[in-house]
């Protein structure tokens, strides 16, 4: 672990928030629920809409499915942030001095640059899609589902590392 993350884990950690995330017998449990939550709420739709960007669910035509489902997505992200951000302050050196956790970090980062690039190139032909999708759109929706997944599959993973 290189010393400028060394030290933001010990100033979190040392935090009044830190301390509290760490003290209280309630902050991490709940935190963990929330964030397992957020998680499903994210990846559940995520993963129904990079499913059908990539071909699945003919049927249901993409520009409604995508209206409907990225602003859950959107929502369990925003949970996932404030209950993970406690969960890391509980114990935040040895989260810090995971490389699973880093890892983890590491893709949310991809994951997250994958989807407003997404947005950015393919949205105006969302409409579209159901006529032309692009093949790069394809990959693209691919990449996303294997990160969001592996990202969760890490999450399950740090305790163990």
């Amino acid at each position: 672990m290189n010393a400028a993350i060394a030290r933001f884990a010990e100033a979190v950690g040392t935090s009044s928030f830190g301390q509290w995330a760490s003290g209280s017998a309630l902050a991490y449990p709940v935190a963990n629920v929330l964030h397992l939550f957020g998680l499903i709420l994210l990846v559940g739709a995520i993963g129904i809409v990079d499913l059908r960007f990539m071909g699945a669910f003919r049927t249901i035509p993409v520009a409604p499915l995508y209206r409907s489902l990225i602003p859950i997505a959107i929502a369990g992200l925003i949970v996932m942030v404030p209950s993970g951000g406690t969960m890391f302050a509980s114990d935040a050196t040895t989260f810090a001095g995971s490389a699973v956790f880093r890892l983890k970090i590491t893709l949310i980062a991809f994951a997250l640059i994958n989807a407003v690039a997404f947005h950015i190139l393919w949205r105006k032909r969302i409409e579209h899609w159901d006529d032309a999708p692009p093949i790069a759109g394809r990959l693209m929706a691919a990449g996303s589902l294997l990160l969001w997944l592996a990202i969760g599959g890490l999450g399950r993973m740090i305790d163990y590392s």
